[in-house]
């Protein structure tokens, strides 16, 4: 007598955001049995932060129904907005108030889609949760117990891995990354011959949730503008000469090599004005609108209290480069906690500082009172608040914000 048992299908929640590469991923996984369901998640609906008469969260919407409804899936919208303007948007604002730059995609992987996202799809009875990010989820099984590998996606002009450095084990075991092993334009030909309306959708640009934003005009939703002035600090000044002393310790020599340098109006001329520090970033070029140098303005410092910025003339002014950094004990994450550094210990990594950058040779130090990133070259504007991550081969193993 034949079983009637019928094995139930893993049901899984995909997160279409409207776009090429979430929309493939929805297919594959029918293609490979998963119950799919879609789920948009609305992030953002103050209209009068977007910068153009496009509505884009609702064209998105739009055509990750009509995905939906080719692939014959069930579809719903979830409105995260709330807590998105709690956990990311608000963040970001106390963010640059301090003069740092947060990194709102790393953010909003962590705190929304793999947090609150996540936590609906279960709620909906989903085994897993999907998203088209260009990353692959590697397993390692010791001792029966299984640890999770959040592995770089083969597509290396597409690798997505560094936004989700902040991702946790219990994460990844519900995550399923299905294009983190094609090409983009492979995914693009699958959309094609499938008749998806997003084949040949451009890729968003912009924040991660409001579209087409310019960032200063957002900020300037919360944070005043305030006149100040644009200093240019000559590359000849005292402290970039410095002979590198002796040390009495490795210990002295990072707290040495990670410290900023300290810049003061006298190392340099007022070249412009400026409407607010907090606008601007370290290694910025565009926006400072002064124009009459040999080379291009780079901002090397911004001082948010003083409400001035420091620049330097040329992308190889000294103030931009440092050779270490440091991650306080509270910021340092590690997605495979059982490579997690015990104070004396080091590590030989390759580390990155922003997303599209190629991996550095580094080397971690862990230290009681927080981690060291020691990098082989001095690294061009590390920038506070921002995320650094770090690599063995392909595999990402943790991350932390930088101090």
């Amino acid at each position: 007598m034949k079983s009637r048992v019928k094995k139930m299908k893993k049901k899984v929640v995909v997160g279409l955001s409207g776009g090429v590469d979430s929309s493939v991923t929805a297919y594959l996984l029918q293609q490979q049995g998963y119950e799919v369901i879609g789920l948009f998640m609305k992030n953002w609906h103050d209209d009068t932060v977007t910068i153009s008469d496009e509505c884009p969260w609702l064209d998105d919407s739009n055509d990750a129904m009509m995905v939906a409804d080719k692939l014959g899936i069930p579809f719903q919208t979830v409105d995260l907005s709330e807590q998105y303007k709690e956990r990311i948007v608000d963040y970001m604002f106390r963010e640059y108030e301090r003069g740092r730059t947060p990194n709102p995609d790393v953010l909003c992987n962590r705190e929304i889609k793999f947090d609150v996202f996540m936590k609906i799809a279960l709620s909906l009875g989903a085994d897993y949760v999907a998203t088209g990010h260009y990353c692959r989820k590697g397993e390692i099984v010791k001792n029966g117990e299984i640890t999770y590998q959040l592995l770089a996606g083969k597509d290396d002009n597409k690798d997505q891995s560094y936004f989700l450095c902040q991702l946790t084990q219990e994460q990844l075991a519900k995550t399923l990354f299905p294009i983190g092993e094609l090409q983009k334009p492979e995914v693009r030909k699958i959309a094609a011959e499938q008749d998806l309306i997003t084949a040949n959708k451009k890729d968003s640009q912009g924040l991660c949730f409001i579209g087409k934003v310019r960032l200063p005009e957002f900020l300037q939703q919360k944070l005043k503008p305030k006149e100040g002035v644009i200093v240019e600090v000559r590359s000849e000044i005292d402290q970039f000469l410095v002979e590198v002393p002796e040390f009495n310790s490795k210990l002295d020599e990072l707290k040495h090599l990670s410290n900023k340098f300290k810049y003061s109006q006298q190392d340099g001329a007022i070249v412009g004005k400026h409407q607010g520090a907090h606008y601007f970033t370290k290694g910025q070029r565009k926006g400072l609108a002064v124009g009459g140098t040999p080379e291009p303005l780079f901002v090397i410092d911004t001082d948010v209290e003083e409400n001035i910025i420091y620049t330097g003339q040329g992308k190889e002014h000294p103030g931009l480069f440092r050779k270490a950094l440091f991650v306080a004990p509270e910021e340092v994450h590690w997605v495979r906690i059982d490579l997690a550094l015990k104070p004396e210990q080091e590590m030989k990594v390759k580390a990155r500082i922003r997303y599209r950058q190629d991996l550095q040779n580094a080397t971690l130090y862990q230290t009681k009172n927080g981690l060291y990133i020691e990098f082989e070259k001095a690294q061009s504007a590390i920038t506070e608040g921002q995320f650094v991550a770090w690599y063995l081969e392909d595999e990402l193993v943790g991350s932390g914000v930088i101090s």
